[in-house]
């Protein structure tokens, strides 16, 4: 999947990936794609929440060794 922005949460614990992608987000445009990096196992679950919550549309999620990666399309402001 080709993202308009890659951010590196690795490292980070729940909740912060969550919260450095709200504030990735808010900095994108509406119709772009938003990459995360994470190593949370929690992320697994928690990036495709967040979505339901905030109106973002989540479209999926690839596991590359231990990097969680998740693909978030800005659909509100």
């Amino acid at each position: 999947m080709t993202a308009d922005e890659t951010l590196d949460c690795y490292g980070l614990m729940c909740p912060m990936p969550i919260i450095q992608a709200a504030k990735a987000l808010k900095a994108m445009k509406i119709g772009q794609v938003l990459e995360v990096h994470s190593n949370d196992p929690g992320f697994r679950e928690d990036l495709p929440a967040w979505c339901r919550t905030t109106g973002q549309e989540f479209l999926g999620l690839e596991e590359d060794g231990e990097i969680l990666k998740g693909y978030v399309r800005k659909v509100k402001d």
